[in-house]
């Protein structure tokens, strides 16, 4: 689980994309940022643009100024670096042929189908479930105690706070269920 959590902190969104950086790729491999290049620009067939690309200077910047805090990130930086897709991350492992390359690639595929799925699957949410049951609870008894007239101040009392406890519910959902800001690198 550490594996994947340190995985998914280096996966950026740049260009709408999820993708990883070679300097990151390479720390993750035990090579070098250069040879991992090279290797790739060796077999560059196998890397078309939605496999991988170069970011513009722009781009580097913006990539750049999310770690102001610290300069060892950015000294050394001299070109701009290359991006990943998780189809590209995939083709890696063909180039870097070595147990550790194909230890890594798995646990950083695992780790794009754990992000994806985070995605498409509907989160299941506590305040959800809480508010049904609050809600199942009003409407029983609202039926059993059809008019207020025939319950007792004490009961009336419960009636309201279970009113005032599902409108704050609804009000925590509705400010629960806004758009989320994107993880990573965003222009």
């Amino acid at each position: 689980m550490e594996q994947l959590q340190l995985i998914q902190s280096k996966i950026y969104e740049i260009r709408e994309q999820k993708v990883m950086l070679d300097r990151d790729l390479a720390e993750m491999y035990g090579v070098q940022t250069k040879a991992l290049n090279q290797a790739v620009k060796r077999n560059i067939d196998r890397f078309p643009e939605d496999f991988m690309f170069q970011l513009t200077d722009e781009e580097t910047r913006n990539w750049k100024s999310q770690f102001v805090t610290s300069n060892s990130i950015k000294m050394g930086v001299r070109r701009n670096p290359y991006a990943f897709t998780e189809l590209g991350v995939a083709m890696l492992s063909s180039v870097l042929n070595s147990k550790t390359a194909i230890q890594i690639n798995m646990s950083i595929m695992r780790t794009f189908v754990a992000i994806r799925q985070l995605v498409v699957l509907p989160r299941v949410d506590r305040v959800d479930e809480l508010e049904n049951q609050i809600m199942e609870l009003k409407k029983y008894i609202d039926d059993v105690f059809a008019d207020y007239n025939d319950i007792n101040d004490d009961t009336r009392m419960q009636l309201e706070l279970i009113n005032e406890t599902l409108a704050g519910l609804q009000n925590r959902n509705n400010s629960l269920n806004k758009p989320r800001p994107k993880i990573g690198f965003v222009k």
